[in-house]
């Protein structure tokens, strides 16, 4: 029984992958890019 709690416990630990964590970083910078991109075409049709 013993074996089987700690097999569970190990299995429900993350370990995180360094792939995954580029990719949440670049989803990360262009959706700050969409954001600064929508905002500034707005302040430039308002301006123009």
């Amino acid at each position: 029984m013993k074996k089987n709690k700690q097999k569970n416990l190990e299995v429900k630990k993350h370990k995180y992958d360094k792939g995954q964590i580029f990719v949440k970083v670049m989803a990360g910078i262009l959706a700050l890019l969409m954001v600064s991109a929508t905002a500034g075409t707005l302040v430039f049709a308002l301006i123009g």
